[in-house]
């Protein structure tokens, strides 16, 4: 049996609203959108095609039972590259269009006093975990130090940089949540 409700549901987290969001664009309460993707309640058609419209879905794409598988390898192929020379990193993005995903994770490589800029603060979490070299995080007032085989995690609710603190090169995976500012 399909679960309207759980389909809307995706659809809207997929579009990044949220359920007061999703209700304000159809003229619904929050609290009845919240029913709707608990399968408490049931929309007229009229409300249920107002809602996949706003979802910028068509009621056949909703219907069609083949769900689409999603993509779970990524190979070498499939990273994306970029380079600073004049702050000494390179960053790869392991996974394609990730920055629109809940996830950013990436291989971060420094040069010898390579640095990363400098972010402001936001919602988002941190994780790395340093493969290489020494790295430094400035996170606020105050500094951190990670060496090879060590974790690195923080909330970014303070300024923060990353800076290779190894007399040569530092590579980390670096994983960051996005952000809900």
């Amino acid at each position: 049996m399909m679960q309207i409700g759980k389909k809307i549901k995706n659809l809207r987290l997929k579009k990044g609203l949220t359920q007061e969001e999703l209700g304000e664009r159809t003229d619904l309460s929050k609290g009845y959108i919240s029913q709707l993707e608990r399968d408490l309640s049931s929309p007229s058609i009229e409300t249920f095609f107002n809602i996949l419209e706003v979802l910028g879905c068509s009621p056949k794409q909703f219907f069609d039972e083949e769900e689409q598988v999603q993509k779970v390898v990524y190979d070498e192929n499939e990273k994306t590259f970029f380079v600073d020379e004049e702050k000494g990193y390179e960053i790869q993005w392991l996974v394609p269009e990730s920055n629109e995903k809940e996830m950013e994770p990436i291989y971060l490589t420094f040069k010898k006093n390579g640095m990363f800029k400098e972010f402001e603060p936001s919602l988002s979490e941190t994780f790395a975990y340093v493969l290489s070299g020494r790295v430094m995080v400035k996170l606020g007032n105050r500094t951190y130090v990670a060496k090879k085989g060590e974790s690195i995690y923080y909330d970014a609710s303070q300024k923060h940089q990353i800076i290779n603190d190894f007399d040569g090169k530092s590579e980390l995976i670096l994983v960051v949540t996005e952000s809900y500012l």
